[in-house]
């Protein structure tokens, strides 16, 4: 599929569509000279057992002269278990001169990371697309990332743990806030959690497998992978757990308060918690653990902790698309203490492409897709 094809996406949108074993698919945004876009991809790979550690999926943002804007790569890492993975490109509006400042048509392109590698699948992959679009502050700011901030490790949540059932997508997430949670995961499985952070809000995370009465005579290296994204669906942090059997922890490292200057930082983890709004947690459960555990679940907690006191945000000289990507409500707090894992009444849109039907993009109505949990394939 070339540029001419691409199907063009509108800003504030999600989409699902399909992306082929090898080649490339294009879309096309066109983006005013004021706006900063957000784009991710979300691959999900059919059930298997093993998956090249190098494969996962591409996305890259050029302009109309062909340009890169922004690339980035996710893969299913040291565990090589096939899991949704998330990439995201950002077109953003720089005081330097970018040649991507310009107002225009610009283009998304979506790839497999590692299509060839050993035990790659040969199927297509489901995707699902996003787009959010962030205007400038209404008035100037601070032109560099904050450097006094607590950086010490912090210490993890403490408290009886609380049932809170992951959900299965980006799109149906289950809401948790500051409190230790638990659930059950399995191997092959990916749950998903929302946090409410917001502006000057710092969040810790720690995540623990507990022991279930299994033999614990092996031990599985990469057992669990813990994904941190920020409201943009923009990697943030992660971690990687091994599994004995028994009760292990780690936790993320320390991450800044929220604050629009973090944007100007050269780290990841600083540079992508730029906006406040719905942080998402990604645990998944290696395949690997079942070869010496078996396919049963493992206890899975989380303890989330947020320190500082809510502030105001930039007071953006437009409305951000969605218009409350960026913002923490009373309903995003109840829901937290509450639980909800209800769909978030986002449209979706059916995408054919790859030259699979016109090209063109058919309104599916209001209901969320959702990203199946993948289960272990038997050998």
């Amino acid at each position: 599929m070339s540029t001419t094809d691409a199907v063009e996406l509108l800003p504030g949108l999600s989409y699902r569509s399909t992306l082929p074993p090898d080649g490339k698919v294009h879309y096309r945004l066109r983006l005013d000279g004021t706006t900063t876009l957000y784009a991710s991809a979300t691959a999900v790979p059919p059930a298997g057992r093993d998956a090249p550690v190098t494969d996962g999926v591409k996305v890259s943002l050029r302009n109309s002269d062909g340009r890169s804007c922004d690339v980035d790569t996710a893969s299913f890492g040291a565990g090589g278990s096939p899991h949704p993975v998330t990439a995201w490109a950002v077109r953003e509006i720089s005081p330097r001169n970018s040649p991507c400042d310009d107002a225009g048509t610009y283009y998304l392109t979506v790839e497999r990371a590692d299509p060839d590698g050993r035990n790659s699948s040969p199927d297509a992959w489901e995707t699902e697309l996003t787009t959010v679009s962030e205007p400038a502050p209404g008035t100037t700011g601070a032109t560099s990332a904050p450097e006094d901030w607590n950086s010490a490790p912090p210490t993890p949540a403490t408290g009886e743990p609380k049932r809170r059932a992951g959900g299965a997508g980006f799109a149906v997430a289950t809401a948790v806030g500051e409190g230790v949670w638990r659930d059950d995961i399995r191997p092959g499985q990916t749950l998903f959690y929302k946090v409410p952070v917001d502006w000057g809000q710092q969040l810790h995370v720690t995540a623990e497998l507990g022991g279930a009465g299994m033999n614990a005579g092996g031990y599985a290296a990469a057992a669990l992978d813990l994904d941190l994204y920020n409201p943009a669906r923009g990697r943030v942090d992660d971690l990687g757990l091994g599994y004995g059997g028994g009760r292990k922890s780690r936790s993320l490292g320390p991450l800044p308060p929220v604050a629009h200057p973090n944007r100007y930082s050269s780290a990841r983890q600083v540079t992508a918690t730029r906006f406040a709004g719905s942080y998402y947690l990604a645990a998944h459960l290696t395949a690997e653990v079942a070869d010496d555990f078996g396919d049963g679940p493992v206890p899975l907690t989380l303890r989330v902790g947020l320190d500082g006191t809510p502030q105001d945000g930039p007071g953006y000289a437009g409305q951000p698309v969605p218009a409350d990507v960026f913002t923490v409500t009373g309903e995003d707090r109840e829901a937290a203490a509450e639980g909800g894992s209800a769909g978030d009444g986002t449209p979706y849109r059916v995408l054919a492409v790859g030259g699979i039907g016109t090209g063109s993009a058919l309104l599916v109505g209001l209901g969320v897709w959702t990203l199946a949990a993948r289960r272990r394939a038997l050998p």
